[in-house]
């Protein structure tokens, strides 16, 4: 490549990594804050903590995030404010600028990238069903004449029917704002069974009032790999945060976060979630990617 080429190259980088900081990291330079998304109830990864402080192991990672930047602007201080998100308007509030990145539990879909970047990915899980343990319910094909509820704005209800394969499986679809009202649908008997990512029905069942009524059975409809989302087409961002979250797994820093926060007694009532770090996660820790799905 001729010097004039790696001249244009290298303008048209700092051209770039310019306009990002015309975006996200301007805004956090003027106004010395940053505001993260939460969660309410995704246990282990982002959720009340029953004062109203949001904590978790999303959370955890995405403080890391908010101290380079920092650094990189320069900033005495960086004010953190939080923003409770969705399932339906978590992708809304970053694309519009609401939240800067969202600390939650929100699966790296290459469909979702037309909207929004994602961190390497930080947690991979199957997804699969929870039931009453004394409802005789073990497999999909159990669902047959079944209710089962997804938390609007998951893919769960989707990946039920692509499993299904032509088994022309009748249910009854329902709906909780949220995993904790999807949960409660259960666990009160309005619905048969709950589709979602096994590590957050895991976290559900850990802090029910009776644990051992309920049970994560079925077949895997999909291995997900959950990921922070912040704005696109913002390389300075995209850089940082690639950097901290790559670091933090070579450095066996993201190893003891999630021993904190899936293998230890957690807030607010000192549960233990007990989901050992799987095959699917070592390999993400191991080789980085924000590929996708």
């Amino acid at each position: 490549m001729s010097t004039t080429r790696i001249a244009a190259a290298a303008l048209a980088f700092l051209a770039l990594a310019a306009q990002a900081q015309e975006a996200t990291l301007k805004k956090i330079k003027e106004s010395a804050s940053i505001t993260l998304g939460h969660r309410e109830s995704s246990f282990g990864f982002s959720y009340n903590d029953g004062s109203g402080k949001p904590v978790g192991y999303s959370i955890d990672i995405c403080l890391r995030i908010v101290d380079a930047i920092q650094a990189e602007l320069g900033l005495p201080k960086v004010e953190v404010k939080y923003q409770m998100v969705t399932s339906q308007n978590r992708i809304p509030l970053v694309v519009n600028g609401t939240v800067d990145i969202e600390c939650g539990s929100t699966t790296n879909l290459v469909e979702r990238q037309k909207q929004v970047a994602f961190s390497p990915d930080i947690f991979r899980y199957n997804v699969r069903m929870l039931v009453k343990a004394d409802s005789g319910l073990r497999s999909i094909a159990d669902l047959q004449g079944k209710s089962v509820v997804t938390t609007t704005g998951t893919t769960s209800f989707r990946l039920l029917r692509e499993a299904d394969k032509g088994r022309n499986l009748e249910i009854t679809p329902m709906a909780g704002k949220d995993h904790a009202d999807s949960f409660l649908l259960v666990e009160s008997g309005r619905a048969h069974a709950f589709v979602l990512d096994d590590i957050l029905l895991a976290g559900l069942v850990a802090t029910a009032k009776n644990p051992k009524d309920f049970l994560i059975t079925g077949e895997s409809l999909r291995t997900e790999n959950q990921a922070l989302m912040y704005r696109r087409d913002e390389p300075a961002l995209k850089a940082i945060v690639d950097r901290v979250v790559g670091g933090m797994m070579q450095s066996g820093e993201m190893d003891k976060l999630y021993q904190r926060w899936f293998m230890s007694p957690i807030p607010p009532k000192g549960v233990n979630i007990n989901y050992p770090l799987n095959a699917e996660t070592r390999e993400a820790f191991a080789n980085p990617s924000s590929k996708g799905i």
